[in-house]
C-alpha cells in the first residue's frame, strides 16, 4: 500500500514542475490560437495548392471539401433535446433497423511465475441487428499462445534483427490479439455484407487505424498490424460496409500540424486536436469537417504507411465534459466530398449512429463497449486460467513448476 502523507509529500516536492507544465499548455495554445487565424476562411482547393507548392507528402493532414462547408471547423449538429428520454427516442429511431457490430479483445500474457510459459488471447464480438425478430449475438474466441509459439516468436524477432527479452516473447501476445480482433472483424463484414438487412452494418472498431506505434517495432513485428488494419481497409470499400474507428481519449496532432505548416511554423510541441477543437465544437453532436489522414511518422516516411491516405477522420463532441473524440473511416465514405472521389457521401449518416451509439451507450459506443464487456479478462480469470492449465498439465503428465515467490504470496493471500 501507499502512504498518503509521503504521497502528498512527493507531489508537492514536484508542484513547480506541474505548473510549468500547465504554463507550456496555455502557451502552446495562445500560439495555435494566433495560427489559427490564418488558416479559418481558405478553402480545401487553397491549402491543396499551397501543399503541392511546398512538396508536402506528409503535412498530418488533409483537407476535403467538407471544409468549405464548415463554420470555423465546426459542422453544427442540428437536433437539441430537452432531456436524456428524448434524445434516447431520437437514438432508437436513426439505430432502428441499422445493424451495427463491433470486436474487442483482452489477453493473458504469460507469467514468468510458471515453467511452462503459455498465454491467451480473447476476443468478443456484438452484433445488433436493431430489429425486434431478430435477436442480438454476443460471443467470444478464446485461442490459447502454445510455448512453441511464444519461443518462435522469439526467434524470428531476433532474425529480424532484434534479441530474446527472456519474457517468452510476451508482445507477441499483443501482436496476436490485434490480429485476432482483425480476422474477427474480416469474417463479421463478410458474414453481414450480403445479409438481409435494409442496410449493411456499421463496423466498429476499438482504437486507430493510423499505427503510429508499429512504426517503432522491428519490420517482422509490424507487419501483421499493418496488414490488419489494410486488410479492414479494403475489405470495407470492397463491400462497401461502412467501417468505424473510435478514439475516445485522443492525442493526435494531424490537424494541428497541418495548421502550423500553412502558418509557417511547425511546432513539435504544439497542441492536440482534441484541445484545439475542444473550444470550437461548444454543443453536443458537433463536429469537425472531415480530413484526409497525411501523418508524418516513422511508417510513412520509410513507405509503409501508404494506407493512411484512405484513412479520414472527424473529431465529434459526445460529452460536455471531455474534449471530442476521434472518429476514423474510410476515405471511400465521403464519396465526391474526398479528394478524387465519386458518388454521394454517407458521412453524415454515419456519424448518426456513431452519436445514437453514445447516447445509447451514455458516452461511448454501445457495441463497443458489449464487446469489451465479452472479451474482457479479468484478475479472477487469469487466476482461473492458471488453475485451468495446472490442472491439465497435471493431466497430461508435464511437469509444471511455480516459483517460490508466487507460491508465498499467494499462501498469504488465501
Amino acid at each position: 500500500m501507499i502512504h498518503r502523507t509521503k504521497t502528498i509529500q512527493a507531489l508537492e516536492s514536484k508542484r513547480g514542475a506541474f505548473q510549468r507544465y500547465v504554463a507550456r499548455q496555455h502557451e502552446q495554445a495562445r500560439l495555435v490560437d494566433e495560427r489559427l487565424a490564418g488558416f479559418l476562411g481558405r478553402s480545401a482547393a487553397e491549402i491543396d495548392d499551397f501543399l503541392a507548392q511546398k512538396d508536402l507528402n506528409w503535412p498530418g493532414a488533409r483537407p476535403t471539401l467538407e471544409l468549405d462547408c464548415a463554420q470555423r471547423l465546426r459542422i453544427p449538429f442540428a437536433p437539441t433535446w430537452e432531456n436524456h428520454a428524448t434524445a434516447r427516442a431520437w437514438a432508437l429511431e436513426m439505430l432502428s433497423g441499422r445493424p451495427t457490430l463491433a470486436v474487442d479483445g483482452s489477453q493473458i500474457a504469460p507469467n514468468k511465475d510458471y515453467s511452462v510459459p503459455v498465454g491467451a488471447v480473447q476476443v468478443g464480438w456484438y452484433v445488433n441487428f436493431h430489429a425486434r425478430a431478430v435477436p442480438y449475438v454476443k460471443d467470444v474466441a478464446f485461442e490459447v499462445i502454445t510455448p512453441d509459439e511464444l519461443e518462435g516468436a522469439e526467434a524470428d524477432g531476433a532474425s529480424d534483427g532484434g534479441r530474446g527479452d527472456g519474457n517468452f516473447a510476451a508482445w507477441y501476445i499483443n501482436q496476436r490479439r490485434f490480429a485476432l480482433e482483425c480476422e474477427t472483424l474480416l469474417a463479421l463484414m463478410d458474414k453481414h455484407a450480403c445479409a438481409e438487412a435494409a442496410s449493411p452494418p456499421v463496423c466498429f472498431f476499438d482504437g486507430s487505424f493510423v499505427i503510429s506505434f508499429a512504426g517503432q517495432m522491428l519490420p517482422a513485428r509490424a507487419r501483421p498490424y499493418i496488414g490488419g488494419v489494410t486488410a479492414l481497409l479494403g475489405r470495407s470499400h470492397s463491400l462497401r460496409v461502412p467501417l468505424v474507428a473510435f478514439v475516445d481519449t485522443t492525442f493526435s496532432r494531424d490537424l494541428v500540424n497541418l495548421i502550423d505548416l500553412y502558418s509557417g511554423s511547425p511546432d513539435a510541441r504544439s497542441t492536440t486536436d482534441a484541445a484545439l477543437l475542444n473550444r470550437l465544437l461548444p454543443h453536443w453532436g458537433d463536429r469537425s469537417p472531415a480530413f484526409i489522414c497525411a501523418r508524418d511518422d516513422a511508417l510513412s516516411r520509410d513507405g509503409r504507411g501508404a494506407f493512411y491516405n484512405d484513412v479520414a477522420f472527424t473529431y465529434v463532441r459526445l460529452s460536455l465534459e471531455r474534449p471530442p473524440s476521434r472518429v476514423e473511416f474510410p476515405r471511400w465514405l465521403l464519396g465526391a466530398d474526398a479528394p478524387g472521389g465519386e458518388g454521394e457521401s454517407l458521412l453524415e449518416d454515419i456519424i448518426n449512429i456513431v452519436r445514437a451509439e453514445c447516447v445509447v451507450g451514455t458516452g461511448y459506443p454501445y457495441a463497443i463497449e458489449t464487446a469489451d464487456a465479452a472479451a474482457v479478462v479479468t484478475q479472477a480469470d487469469r487466476e482461473r486460467f492458471y488453475a485451468l492449465f495446472e490442472q491439465f498439465a497435471a493431466h497430461e503428465g508435464i511437469t509444471l513448476q511455480r516459483a517460490r515467490k508466487a507460491q508465498s504470496k499467494l499462501n498469504r493471500r488465501a
